[in-house]
């Protein structure tokens, strides 16, 4: 299973960036999506979590309200709508997949077996 991520890039705060991740698996229905960043000189952190048919969410409190998730089984991609971008949002933004999470564990990198390459955001104050 491969995962790419897109979308980043270097905006100014308040600016909105849409990240995507595709997956070459044909069973992405499967799959329990999930985004984490990664700032500098910072541990991955979970950002937000989708669950097999998107009908539920679990975001990280930094970034409820400002940033969606959503997918589109059909294309197999998972996107990130961030709004609303501050400086702190600034890190790589990886993509995880894993077909076997139960609710309880989306948020624990440790537990997706599937990773993208990670594709770099950057605001600007």
């Amino acid at each position: 299973v491969q995962l790419q991520a897109s979308g980043g890039g270097l905006v100014r705060a308040g600016d909105s960036l849409r990240l995507s991740c595709t997956v070459s698996q044909r069973t992405f229905s499967r799959f329990i999506m999930a985004w984490f960043r990664q700032a500098p000189g910072e541990e991955r952190e979970f950002v937000v979590a989708i669950n097999f048919s998107g009908g539920s969410t679990y975001y990280a409190d930094s970034v409820k309200g400002r940033f969606t998730i959503s997918r589109d089984n059909a294309k197999n991609t998972m996107y990130l709508q961030m709004n609303n971008l501050k400086p702190e949002d600034t890190a790589v933004y990886y993509c995880a997949a894993d077909s076997r999470l139960i609710v309880s564990s989306v948020r624990f990198e440790s537990e997706y077996d599937y990773w993208g390459q990670g594709t770099l955001v950057t605001v600007s104050s």
